[in-house]
């Protein structure tokens, strides 16, 4: 079933952007008289094409989707050296303050995606209502992804040898890995550099699934134990659920139906 998608350009100033696609659906999640708000946000180098197949198979659960291209992932971004954390911090409080009065809200982030969206958590504990952290956790206060990156930007080509030799691109075919190269976007480098600032604890009781890809459950745990600063946060968050989904680093593409699973049962679940 096609259902067609919109675009909305949102902005709090004319220099920052926010591209969201609203993809339709007819439906409403079980339990609900109103459809639950979910904002899918994709990690470094993606834009909101990168949930096509997962949104299709929402479609198939009644569920809608606003998929977000943060900005500076825009394919024609004339200075993304300009662009800061902040802004991606504010394009996704944008998509969630499109929520219908009464809607379950759930947002969905990916990988790098984590910072800005623990930020809008950290600002909007009482308005979201699970969060889908997808091969990723939510981070500490302070945190940033690379402090120490260089230049403007940071393109796919910096890192994917390394992320193939990983096994982080399990599951994908030659033909997604091509796509993937051709359509990825350099990741604004001040959005890596730019530390997580929360303030509000109450972030830490949102409920939330972590859906380890990856790596496994256990290995996450046993990771953030030890120590790992980017999974701090797996230790800070009382009602995060972790759940395994074995395959590489982008489950939106190697294991899509599964993927958009998880995030359906998310949307339907009651408080």
């Amino acid at each position: 079933m096609s259902l067609g998608s919109t675009y909305v350009s949102t902005a709090r100033g004319p220099e920052r952007p926010c591209m969201i696609r609203h993809n339709g659906a007819m439906s409403s999640t079980a339990g609900s008289q109103v459809p639950a708000h979910v904002v899918l946000v994709p990690g470094f180098w993606l834009g909101a094409w990168a949930w096509d197949e997962v949104v299709a198979h929402l479609h198939e659960y009644g569920v809608a989707a606003l998929t977000l291209t943060l900005p500076g992932l825009e394919a024609n971004h004339p200075d993304r050296g300009s662009v800061r954390l902040q802004d991606h911090v504010a394009a996704i409080e944008q998509a969630l303050a499109l929520a219908p009065d009464g809607a379950r809200t759930v947002l969905v982030a990916h990988s790098g995606a984590t910072v800005p969206a623990t930020v809008a958590l950290d600002r909007h504990a009482e308005e979201v209502d699970h969060v889908v952290w997808v091969d990723t956790a939510p981070v500490v206060d302070g945190y940033a992804i690379d402090p120490d990156v260089r230049g403007s930007e940071h393109p796919l080509s910096a890192q994917y040898d390394e992320e193939l030799e990983q096994g982080s691109m399990a599951g994908l075919s030659e033909e997604q890995l091509a796509t993937f190269q051709k359509r990825a976007v350099p990741q604004p480098a001040c959005s890596m550099r730019d530390a997580a600032s929360l303030t509000d604890d109450r972030r830490l009781d949102v409920p939330g699934t972590m859906v380890c890809t990856a790596f496994s459950a256990a290995d996450y745990r046993s990771y953030a134990q030890q120590g790992m600063p980017f999974l701090a946060g797996l230790l800070q968050h009382r009602r995060l659920e972790l759940v395994d989904l074995p395959t590489g680093h982008w489950p939106m593409w190697s294991r899509p139906a599964e993927l958009a699973d998880i995030i359906a049962q998310a949307a339907a679940r009651q408080a």
